[in-house]
């Protein structure tokens, strides 16, 4: 493995998925006994449910859901 001339590195498929790094994963590196260590970064809970918004599909228009939530009356 070498790092390219940006400072990039690519993390292997098997430890991306053994240790889920998946794309948008925040990460971050730890200097600890001359060694560069890298860790998931800890997300708030607001920060999980911010990532999280707007991600759903449902297959539906607006005017859909509006008509399936009045049904309700």
């Amino acid at each position: 493995m070498q790092i390219s001339e940006r400072g990039q590195v690519t993390i292997p498929l098997e430890y991306r998925a053994k240790f889920g790094f998946l794309p948008h994963t925040e990460v971050e590196f730890i200097a600890r006994n001359n060694e560069l260590v890298l860790v998931r970064k800890q997300t708030t809970q607001s920060q999980a449910i911010r990532a999280l918004r707007g991600k759903k599909k449902i297959g539906m228009t607006t005017n859909q859901l509006m008509e399936l939530l009045r049904d309700g009356d």
